[in-house]
């Protein structure tokens, strides 16, 4: 009984170092007869609680490596987005498939060895390295379009590609042209850098070339910011003709368009807008959306006139990339591990647009069944600043239309759904929440 007593008592130790952080996931625990020795018990005794640790989830053997604390096991019903207490979160969007973190512990491994850490802590530059630039050159081609690699530059992540493009691009003060719905983010990047955005129509097959062409007649447009395929909110993505049409009105402005590709990977049967127009876009995308949310690298490719201005920006921004993302991103590329995980990922969207389609038939819902959104314009009476107070009552998250519109226009009526970062039963539970909630009333609530 004492022996019992004893190898539980020192499990609930380690259990508790663990706990407190002292023991972090992927230290290494000392061989057994090592802690034995360290804890004054036998062997055996030391073995019963490696034992009860590995029980309880806390430790993981490696055969020929040893011990190690193993990470957290994550939320039942929760991909890994960032913290947002209990509840279910269909504000960000990042999707986590089975069994990609296996896939990238194994392109990674190499790069943990003493002697290769070494070389891939060392700094690196906006150019990255010839290989790096070649491999992502393949991943982004689309059909008989594939970027020169010389003008490719790399970033921390793709929010800083973004910023560094408009600042090479739109001096503060002037004005760079958005979709009228836009993604959030962007406004802020915009407040900061001292540029002024100039919402244009979007219909349903995207931004309209006349809108830019109307705003510019108005007044210089700089730049414009635009997301051809799988638009941030609205889910819409261009046809090949208003690619081309664009196109040629950037050409005639002499206007230059920085695209957002970042979920143009789930759409691989079009091709980007600089297919159209390579010395008049930027064009922007990350591994985040691909790979993990966790995994911070971007990229840009740009018209040989406007490489040297997108890297002063990286790297008087600080926005350059960190190497070991570099060199794990050329690895994971490599080996087609990106690849694999984008094919997941792309029958994984189509899933969540499954259950999103029978919760909420009847609705006014616009999406693409390939897309990670949903735009639901909202029924009477129902206004999105009351839905999303009451959807919170019920703890769930969801962002009204008035976080992606652009200047004084009026929002509409409407909230968009993320569907990545729930499980599929958590996300069916909470449109189901939501359907029954769009049919009830702002009344109900109150009686409630």
């Amino acid at each position: 009984m004492a022996d019992v007593e004893d190898y539980r008592r020192v499990a609930d130790s380690v259990a508790a170092e663990i706990g407190a952080g002292r023991l972090r996931p992927g230290d290494r625990l000392p061989p057994q007869r090592v802690f034995a020795r360290r804890h004054g018990i036998a062997n055996s005794t030391a073995a019963r609680v490696y034992g009860e640790l590995a029980r309880r989830g806390l430790i993981v053997g490696e055969v020929g490596r040893g011990t190690f604390v193993r990470a957290a096991a994550p939320r039942p019903g929760f991909a890994l987005v960032e913290p947002a207490g209990s509840r279910v979160d269909l504000e960000l969007n990042y999707p986590v498939v089975p069994g990609q973190s296996t896939l990238l512990a194994d392109g990674i491994g190499p790069l943990l060895r003493a002697d290769v850490l070494e070389s891939v802590m060392r700094p690196v530059g906006a150019a990255g390295t010839p290989l790096a630039r070649g491999i992502v050159a393949d991943l982004l081609a689309r059909g008989e379009w594939r970027p020169d690699p010389e003008r490719l530059l790399f970033a921390g992540n793709g929010r800083q590609a973004v910023a560094a493009a408009i600042a090479a691009l739109v001096p503060p003060g002037a004005r760079l042209g958005v979709e009228a719905l836009t993604y959030p983010v962007l406004k802020g990047i915009a407040g900061r850098i001292g540029v002024t955005l100039v919402p244009l129509r979007v219909d349903a097959a995207g931004l309209d070339p006349a809108a830019v062409e109307v705003a510019a007649r108005r007044a210089s447009l700089r730049a414009v910011y635009v997301q051809p395929t799988l638009h941030n909110p609205l889910s819409v993505s261009m046809p090949v003709e208003r690619r081309a049409e664009l196109a040629g009105v950037l050409a005639r402005l002499d206007v230059f368009a920085i695209e957002d590709a970042v979920w143009s990977f789930l759409r691989e049967d079009l091709p980007p807008l600089a297919a159209f127009a390579a010395e008049r876009t930027v064009l922007v995308d990350s591994l985040s959306k691909r790979l993990a949310p966790g995994l911070s690298l971007g990229f840009a490719v740009m018209p040989g006139s406007v490489v040297a201005g997108v890297g002063a920006a990286l790297r008087s921004g600080g926005w350059t990339p960190m190497r070991f993302a570099l060199e794990a991103a050329t690895r994971w590329l490599t080996d087609d591990t990106v690849r694999s995980v984008a094919r997941a990922k792309r029958r994984d969207a189509a899933l969540r647009q499954e259950i999103a389609a029978r919760h909420l038939e009847g609705f006014a819902i616009r999406s693409d069944p390939r897309s990670y959104y949903c735009w639901w314009e909202l029924p009477s009476p129902w206004r999105a600043d009351t839905f999303v107070a009451a959807a919170a009552r019920h703890d769930i998250a969801v962002t009204p239309a008035a976080a992606f519109a652009v200047g004084r226009n009026s929002a509409p009526n409407a909230i968009r759904l993320a569907l990545a970062s729930p499980s599929p039963e958590v996300l069916s539970w909470a449109l189901a929440t939501l359907a029954d909630l769009a049919r009830s009333t702002p009344d109900d609530l109150v009686a409630e």
